[in-house]
């Protein structure tokens, strides 16, 4: 599989990308403590929030690359990145307008919509799925079927226990597992022997454990009967699309911008890790296909791991609905 080649190449990747990302973070962090008066003659900036689903990391490149090079102030936006947070989702910064854009889930995007609290995909930050379930070398839990009966550490989202057990069935198991929800980060949860295996993404998760010299083993979903999908996506609101189209668009010009000079300068260590990944060649970033948005939420619809607010399981949606791609340059 040629992006589990890639991990595997990448074992030596450079403390150069961790800088880049965390420095970058900090350097946002310092300059938005306190408002910084634009220069005399130029446009006031308008505050904009983002919120992230995780701890800084690679999915965040080009975010992180544009704030660092003033793309975003260049666009008239001050952009503000909210930490992620443990007690509440983005999709729910997002959707109560406490966020006005978000890192989200194809999965979560599924399950806001089932709910009427819908969110939608303006960019898909990766062009193929990087998820994976783990376990341990050491477990001898060596392929999905192994993963019957064993104790799964995930997030608490209704789908999972579904799309999980879909996969250990598809391999031959019996798709009957513990499912508990983590308090810690997944690989310490794993690493700990606190759960057995767990869903992690490759491009993160999977290289700060090669990294520390942890040996893992690794099942990509989509080989195991999973639709490719996008993931992560950048969200945003309905009320916001309608609202403030004209600084969705201007934002996005900017993060566009980001991830293209993150995957197109070679001199930059951040791109050896997963710039293949942020747009396959010669297609434009962030851009997304109705056959993606069709297949692998139709997939976790057939599984039943999508409810309403009722947790009655829906059995049909309007896909059209949960992206577009209006506010890409």
């Amino acid at each position: 599989m040629n992006a589990r080649t890639r991990l595997i190449a990448s074992i030596g990747i450079p403390v150069l990308l961790i800088l880049l990302v965390v420095g970058a973070f900090l350097w946002q962090q310092r300059s938005s403590a306190g408002t910084t008066p634009a220069p005399a003659g130029t446009q006031k900036l308008i505050p904009m929030r983002l919120a992230l689903d995780w701890t800084p990391n690679t999915n965040h490149t080009g975010i992180y690359v544009a704030l660092k090079k003033g793309w975003y102030r260049d666009a008239g936006i001050d952009l503000q990145l909210l930490p992620y947070s443990a007690s509440v989702s983005p999709d729910v910064l997002v959707s109560s307008g406490k966020a006005d854009v978000g890192i989200g889930a194809t999965e979560g995007i599924v399950a806001d919509a089932a709910v009427s609290q819908p969110v939608v995909s303006i960019a898909a930050i990766i062009q193929h799925n990087t998820s994976a379930l783990v376990t341990l070398a050491s477990s001898g839990l060596s392929r999905p079927r192994d993963l019957s009966g064993k104790i799964y550490g995930g997030f608490g989202a209704s789908y999972e226990p579904a799309v999980v057990g879909e996969i250990i069935k598809r391999d031959g198991g019996t798709g009957q597992f513990k499912n508990v929800t983590l308090d810690v980060d997944a690989m310490q949860a794993l690493e700990s022997h606190r759960v057995d295996f767990a869903w992690v993404f490759e491009g993160w998760e999977v290289i700060q454990a090669q990294r520390a010299g942890v040996k893992l083993n690794i099942f990509p979903i989509t080989n195991y009967g999973v639709a490719d999908y996008y993931t992560p996506n950048i969200i945003a609101s309905p009320n916001e699309i309608k609202q403030k189209s004209e600084l969705l668009h201007r934002f996005m010009a900017a993060t566009a911008k980001g991830y293209e000079y993150a995957r197109t300068h070679a001199q930059d260590a951040a791109q050896i890790l997963l710039s293949p990944r942020y747009a396959d060649t010669g297609r434009k970033w962030g851009w997304q296909d109705a056959a993606v948005w069709h297949g692998y939420p139709q997939f976790i619809i057939n599984t039943g791991g999508i409810v309403d607010a009722g947790g009655h399981p829906v059995h049909s949606m309007d896909f059209e609905s949960l992206y577009t791609n209006q506010f890409l340059p």
